[in-house]
């Protein structure tokens, strides 16, 4: 036997590498293997880390720090089917990690994952394509992406995918990508609405709540809603709600009927096949909240529509509403509630809650779910306005102090409602004293300091309905609540500027208030409102007015007039004409002022005390007439001056000699027996005058104490001649019955006081400018009390003139002319016209003359008044 011999082994190739078998245990050598060239490895490679992943959170944690992510993204796109389909599947997994997300958008991969929907890929790479893409649509900015990138329409074609898992994931994320308009608006172009309800038949109820959910974002669009009617899917819906064993989805079904409910076709489709009865039903019979209280959010949007209310009201909805406002649940009440509001809009409706219903809704805000309350609020609100029998029986159920209480609630929605129901309330008297009796203007306070422009509307608005009365008002002043209202016309608000200017009228009739309201410039920001074309509004103007009402001396410096309705008292200053904006100085400012001969004087109406005597007692105050109290009626004046007269002149510028009072008869004969008397005396009380005058001027060129001492409080210059003219004009003009020879005395009078009558020609003669400056001279001040002038002219004398006419209760205004003119209007009757059907005849307007024939009066726009008015 021959010896064997060993054949020789070729060895392998020196460029080629040997097989090698490895078992690896740790993740981070598989991600190193991703990088490796050989389709087999990467697709082993991936198959480990897809495992791996599917173990849990944390293992998707540790992919991401071992920088797994960034290799597979190259994969998405590798010629390997087999590599592309495991990398997929990984993505799918991996995205639901937040932190992967986030690398994952930096990393700009959707247009890769986009790419595995297309059909000729496998079915198991559209499954975890889609999952990937539902995971990241979660997140605003991967909407964006899978939208731009056009990642709806494959998505929408997968809906018909035969694999339960493709589909499921594609309408997930497509409903994740409607919630944004832009995305509703592009599938209704895509056609979408027919797939979606084909998923409604699906076996798998995850894949019949989504598309019920899609849907319901999609029927917020009318153009949806209309495809979803034309491919009858009102028929699936009603079918889902009728079948038992769907009450898992009758919830998101009822949502979506109640957007199709806003159209009046769809509504007449839904009555026709007897869906309307079913949806009350649903309502009223069901023992689930979230059905309950979507039934009647459908019934809520469907109510919008005028016609839908009026079908709903002939199924009777009141009575289920008002049943699901006993709910134990909050959700049904807040539902129904809303739906009340909007059945409120039909008459007969809201005729129907005020026998049911109301109570109801009252008990709901003393509920603590403040959306509760809000829901109620609002309800109420709607039941209440312009219907004054839901008012009556709101405040029968005990409702105000529950609303008062809703003021302080921390939403916004349901004060402003309680506001708008205590508002509406308040339009009848009796109501208003019940609320005014709990303290409103109190509970007032904070809504009127709120942030939201609703609340601070509404509020302001309650203050105006409220503040009718003067205890309401004075309730506002003393809680504190002048300074919110007038913060309230800064606001940008059209409302909230037009409703606090509303309340600042209403506020404002009273002195007290009034002159609140200006000291926290009230008027000023209103002057600038009104300035303003676009800020300006009616109700800025008649608080404007109202107010200016109160601050005469600005009123007649702006607007050069003065009507019979306003009463100049002590105070009053006429400073001159001023522009609109123009701030017009105090008086205290003006009489602190060095003298100016450039200047024009300003004129003083003062009957107060000096200021270098005591200011006077309350007492005094109270019972003097002198200081600022109007005579509505000539008998309380004469009263006045009768038991009073003596306090004027107690005050050190010396008393006139009494004279005894004139009897009660004949009255008609007082003024020529004064008349008579004055011609018979006038040496005699000419000597006193000019003592008295000496005295006066010692007691004015006495060191004035101002306001610089800080511990003496300043008070205006003194005018006792003024006093004087007062107590005269009563003592001898005011007796007069007849209005007419009142008038025409008085104007004598002025004349005589202020330098006589004065000839036409020789006006320019009359030195009334010397006089003025060297009064202004002697009292170191541009302020001139008026009874110091001597010499006066047109508006010296008419502002006297009013003055006087003022304090004896006889009608004038006050109108500032040109180039020094002012005159003063009467009104009389001319008993000798006769009315229209034997009725009095209007009066007719007269100025008076105080300059050439003191006492004529002429007939506004006579030749000889208009001579008198203009040069």
């Amino acid at each position: 036997m021959g010896k064997k011999i060993k054949k020789e082994v070729e060895p392998p190739p020196k460029d080629v590498f040997d097989p090698l078998t490895i078992e690896s245990k740790k993740a981070a050598t598989v991600v190193l293997m991703l990088h490796s060239p050989e389709e087999d490895i990467l697709a082993k490679a991936c198959e480990a880390i897809y495992r791996f992943a599917l173990k849990g959170e944390e293992n998707k944690a540790t992919l991401l720090e071992l920088g797994a992510v960034e290799p597979l993204t190259k994969l998405l796109t590798h010629e390997d089917k087999i590599v592309r389909r495991n990398a997929t599947m990984i993505f799918g997994i991996l995205a639901s990690n937040n932190d992967v997300k986030k690398l994952l958008r930096e990393l700009d991969v959707m247009n890769s994952i986009i790419a595995q929907l297309a059909p000729e890929e496998e079915v198991v790479i559209h499954e975890f394509a889609s999952l990937c893409l539902a995971n990241m649509s979660a997140e605003y900015t991967s909407k964006v992406q899978i939208f731009e990138q056009g990642g709806l329409e494959p998505l929408i074609r997968l809906l018909s995918s035969p694999d339960p898992d493709v589909k499921k994931n594609s309408i997930e994320c497509i409903y994740n990508l409607v919630q944004d308009f832009h995305c509703r608006t592009t599938i209704q172009e895509l056609n979408a609405i027919p797939p979606v309800l084909e998923l409604l038949k699906s076996e798998y109820p995850i894949i019949q709540l989504l598309a019920l959910k899609t849907l319901g974002l999609l029927t917020n669009e009318k153009e949806s809603r209309v495809m979803l009617r034309e491919n009858q899917g009102l028929d699936l819906l009603i079918k889902i709600l009728e079948t038992k064993e769907m009450n898992d989805l009758h919830i998101e079904a009822l949502s979506v009927i109640a957007n199709c409910l806003e159209d009046m076709d769809t509504m007449m489709l839904i009555q026709q096949t007897g869906g309307l009865k079913k949806l009350l039903t649903f309502a009223e019979n069901s023992t689930i909240p979230d059905i309950q209280k979507n039934a009647a959010k459908a019934i809520t949007k469907a109510a919008y529509d005028p016609e839908n209310r009026k079908l709903f009201h002939e199924q009777e909805v009141e009575k289920c509403l008002i049943s699901l406002l006993g709910s134990e649940n909050d959700g049904p009440k807040i539902a129904a509630s809303q739906a009340i509001s909007a059945m409120c809009e039909n008459s007969s409706s809201k005729d129907y809650f005020n026998h049911q219903g109301i109570p109801q809704l009252i008990q709901l805000l003393k509920s603590d779910n403040e959306e509760v309350k809000e829901a109620g609020a609002l309800a109420l609100a709607n039941l209440t306005t312009c219907n004054p029998a839901n008012a009556n029986a709101a405040a029968e159920a005990d409702g105000i102090e529950p609303l008062i209480n809703t003021l302080s609630c921390k939403r916004d929605g349901a004060i402003a409602n309680a506001a708008t129901v205590l508002t509406n309330m308040a339009t009848k008297e009796p109501l208003r004293v019940s609320i005014q009796s709990h303290s409103i203007m109190n509970a007032l306070i904070a809504p009127l300091r709120s942030t939201n422009t609703v609340v601070q509307s509404r509020a302001a608005l309650t203050v105006a309905a409220m503040a009718c009365d003067v205890e309401a008002r004075m309730e506002l002043k003393n809680a504190g609540g002048l300074e919110p209202l007038v913060e309230l016309l800064h606001s940008k608000n059209e409302e909230v500027r037009r409703h606090a200017s509303w309340a600042v009228m209403v506020c404002a009739s009273d002195d007290l208030i009034a002159t609140d309201l200006c000291r926290l410039g009230a008027l000023d920001i209103l002057e600038e409102i009104n300035l303003s074309v676009s800020r300006k509004n009616k109700f800025s103007e008649a608080a404007y007015n109202k107010l200016l009402n109160n601050n005469l001396p600005l009123k007649y410096s702006q607007t050069g007039y003065l009507s019979s309705c306003d009463i100049i008292s002590d105070g009053f200053y006429d400073y001159g004409r001023i522009t609109n904006g123009t701030k017009l100085l105090s008086l205290k400012e003006l009489s602190l002022q060095e003298p100016n001969d450039t200047q024009r004087a300003i004129f003083l109406i003062n009957s107060k005390s000096s200021d270098v005597c005591p200011p006077p007692s309350m007492e005094e105050k109270s019972s003097d007439f002198g200081y600022g109290r109007s005579i509505s009626s000539s008998s309380s004046l004469r009263r006045a001056s009768r038991e009073k007269s003596s306090y004027h002149f107690s005050a050190g510028f010396g008393s006139p000699t009494e004279e005894k009072s004139e009897p009660t008869s004949g009255r008609n004969t007082v003024l020529s027996k004064s008349a008579t008397k004055e011609r018979g005396s006038r040496k005699i009380r000419g000597k006193k005058e000019e003592e008295k005058v000496k005295e006066e001027e010692e007691i004015l060129l006495v060191p004035k104490m101002t306001a610089e001492s800080p511990e003496k409080e300043w008070y205006p210059p003194s005018d006792p001649t003024f006093c004087l003219y007062i107590y005269e004009v009563t003592k001898t003009i005011l007796p007069v019955t007849n209005i007419k020879e009142q008038i025409e005395a008085l104007a004598k009078y002025v004349a005589e006081k202020m330098g006589g009558p004065i000839a036409k020609e020789r006006l320019h003669e009359f030195s009334w400018e010397l006089h003025i400056s060297e009064l202004k001279f002697q009292l170191k001040s541009n302020v001139i009390p008026i009874g110091q002038i001597k010499k006066g002219i047109f508006y010296h004398r008419a502002l006297l003139f009013k003055a006087l006419a003022d304090k004896i209760g006889v009608g004038c205004s006050l109108v500032r002319g040109e180039y020094g003119r002012a005159w003063n209007e009467v009104k009389l009757m001319d008993k000798s016209r006769k009315g229209v059907f034997g009725c009095l005849p209007p009066p007719e307007t007269y100025i008076v003359d105080l300059m050439f024939y003191p006492g004529e009066l002429m007939k506004l726009k006579s030749k000889e008044a208009d001579l008198y008015r203009f040069l």
